[in-house]
C-alpha cells in the first residue's frame, strides 16, 4: 500500500500552522507541525495578502527543506468571521424509487440546494457550505442524514443551513497560493472540521456549543441531533487580551503576549497568593516598571468577560440554550488561559471543558500536536483523509545507482607442454622444433672503483697498480 501527504495549512490571526501527514490506508501519521507569526491577517481575514506571503513561504520552503519534499498543493481554512448563514431547501426526484436512497443522493440534493440558493449579489459572495438539517421522504419527515440512507421514496427533500462569506476573502487566498505556485485541493469551512476533532458523537447528540477561542475571533458552533444548528462569530480573541496588555503598561505586542501567558489569569479573586507578587518590566534602556498579578488579572478579566457575554448572547439567539446537556467545549489558541473556562461556567451554569484533539493519529516527535491550538490544522488533515483527497507532495525521484562495467580478463593459453618455455616456430611454417631455453643473463662486468688517497694523489699509478695485478691473477689462472 502506498503512503500519500496531506498538507493542511491554517492562517490565523496570530500564527500560520502548517501541518504534513502522512496516510497508508486507516493510519494518520503526522511528520511535520510548526507554526509562525502571521502577518497580514485581522480576524482570521486575509486583509494584506502581499505580507501575508512572506511568513507564508517561508513556513512552506522550511517544511520542505526539513522533509526533504515538494509540496504541489494544500487544503487551507476559510474565514471564520463575516460569515453568513440562510435556510435553503432542496428537492430531488428520483429516477429509480425502487432503488435504496444512496449517500451520493443526499450529496447531490445538497449540491442542489447550494446552486439554486439565490445569493443577494454572486459577484461579491461566495458558497463557503452547507449542512444539512433534516430531510423528508414520502412516509417520513425530520430524518437525520444516516437515517434517510437506505430508505424507499419516490422524492427526497432536504433542509440545508446554507454558509456564505465574501468573494474578496477567498480572492486573496487564492491570490496567495498561486504566486507560491501552490494549488489548493480544498478549502475547509472550519467550525465543522474542528468539531469532528474535538467531539465526540455523544456531544453533539446531546447538545453542546464549541467555542473555539482563537487569536483574532472567537467562534461558536451549536450542535443538536448530531447536527449543526447554529453558528456565530465574535471578533474578539485572545489578541484583544494581549493589546490591553500593551496599552495599559506601554510595551511592546511581543512583551505583553509572554507576560500573558506566564501570568495571566481570570477572576482576580482566586489567585490567592499570586496576587500578591509584582512582575518587574524592563522594555530594551528604559527604567523597570513594576506591574502586579492582581492588577493584571483584572485587565484579563475585564475582557475576558466581555467575550464571555457575547458568547451567550449567542448561545441565546440560537433558541438551544435549553438543549446543551453537554454543555459547552473550548478550543483553540487561547482556551488554556487561566480560569477562564471556570468564568465561563459561574457566568452560565453549564458545564464546561477543555477541547483537545481526538487521538485518532500518531506523531512522529512533533510538539503541539494534541494542544487546543492545533485543532483546525490537525482537523483539516483528518478530513481531507476522509474526502480522499489526492497526494499533496511529490516526493523526491530515488537515486539512480552507477552502471557496474565489467572487466573482461584474457587467460593466456598454455602449450601442450606447460613448462614455461616458448616452442621454436621456423620462418615458413609453425613447426615444432622443440622447446629452446632462454638465453642465459649475462654476468655484469665488475668496475673497478678508483679512490683518492692523501699518500698518493697519482691517480693514474693507483688504476695502473689495480690491472697489473689483475693481468698477473689471469696468467697463474691459466
Amino acid at each position: 500500500m502506498e503512503d500519500k501527504y496531506i498538507a493542511a495549512i491554517d492562517l490565523g490571526s496570530y500564527k500560520i500552522t502548517l501541518a504534513v501527514a502522512r496516510v497508508r490506508g486507516e493510519d494518520i501519521q503526522i511528520v511535520y507541525y510548526k507554526g509562525i507569526p502571521s502577518d497580514g491577517i485581522k480576524n482570521s481575514i486575509v486583509s494584506i495578502p502581499q505580507r501575508t506571503s512572506v511568513p507564508l513561504k517561508k513556513i512552506i520552503d522550511d517544511a520542505e527543506k526539513e522533509l526533504m519534499i515538494k509540496i504541489n498543493q494544500v487544503v487551507v481554512g476559510l474565514p471564520r468571521y463575516s460569515v453568513k448563514q440562510e435556510k435553503a431547501t432542496g428537492n430531488l426526484v428520483r429516477t429509480d424509487p425502487e432503488d435504496y436512497i444512496s449517500r451520493e443522493e443526499v450529496e447531490a440534493l445538497k449540491s442542489i440546494a447550494i446552486e439554486t440558493y439565490p445569493l443577494d449579489d454572486a459577484q461579491t459572495q461566495v458558497m463557503y457550505g452547507a449542512v444539512a438539517q433534516s430531510f423528508s421522504t414520502d412516509d417520513e419527515i425530520q430524518l437525520v442524514e444516516n437515517d434517510v440512507v437506505g430508505r424507499l421514496s419516490n422524492e427526497l427533500e432536504g433542509n440545508f443551513k446554507i454558509f456564505f462569506g465574501s468573494r474578496r476573502y477567498t480572492t486573496a487566498i487564492d491570490k496567495i497560493f498561486n504566486s507560491l505556485g501552490i494549488a489548493i485541493a480544498k478549502k475547509y469551512f472550519l467550525p465543522d472540521v474542528v468539531a469532528k476533532t474535538v467531539l465526540n458523537s455523544d456531544d453533539m447528540d446531546n447538545g453542546v456549543a464549541l467555542v473555539d477561542f482563537g487569536a483574532g475571533v472567537t467562534s461558536v458552533a451549536i450542535y443538536h441531533g448530531g447536527i449543526m444548528r447554529h453558528y456565530a462569530a465574535i471578533p474578539f480573541g485572545g489578541r484583544s487580551i494581549t493589546n490591553d496588555i500593551r496599552t495599559e503598561c506601554s510595551i511592546s505586542e511581543k512583551l505583553a503576549e509572554n507576560i500573558k501567558l506566564a501570568y495571566g489569569a481570570c477572576i482576580p479573586s482566586k489567585l490567592a497568593n499570586l496576587s500578591e507578587k509584582t512582575i518587574q518590566i524592563r522594555y530594551e534602556n528604559a527604567p523597570f516598571k513594576e506591574l502586579s498579578v492582581k492588577y493584571l488579572s483584572e485587565i484579563i478579566d475585564a475582557r475576558a468577560r466581555e467575550i464571555i457575554d457575547a458568547i451567550l448572547y449567542e448561545i441565546q439567539e440560537s433558541n438551544l440554550s435549553d438543549c446543551l446537556r453537554a454543555g459547552v467545549v473550548i478550543t483553540g489558541g487561547s482556551a488554556n488561559l487561566v480560569n477562564f473556562a471556570n468564568l465561563l461556567k459561574e457566568k452560565s451554569g453549564y458545564n464546561v471543558r477543555i477541547g483537545y484533539p481526538k487521538n485518532l493519529f500518531s506523531s512522529a516527535g512533533c510538539t503541539g500536536v494534541y494542544e487546543t491550538s492545533a485543532a483546525s490544522a490537525i482537523g483539516m488533515v483528518l478530513s481531507a483523509k476522509e474526502d480522499n483527497l489526492p497526494d499533496c507532495v511529490e516526493l523526491p525521484a530515488p537515486e539512480e545507482e552507477p552502471p557496474v562495467l565489467e572487466t573482461v580478463v584474457e587467460e593466456p593459453v598454455a602449450s601442450p607442454v606447460d613448462d614455461g618455455l616458448e616452442p621454436l616456430r621456423t620462418l615458413f611454417g609453425d613447426e615444432d622444433l622443440g622447446p629452446v631455453e632462454p638465453p642465459k643473463k649475462k654476468k655484469k662486468e665488475k668496475k673497478v672503483k678508483v679512490k683518492k688517497t692523501q699518500k698518493d694523489g697519482n691517480i693514474l699509478t693507483i688504476f695502473w697498480t689495480k690491472v697489473k695485478s689483475a693481468i698477473e691473477e689471469e696468467d697463474e689462472g691459466v
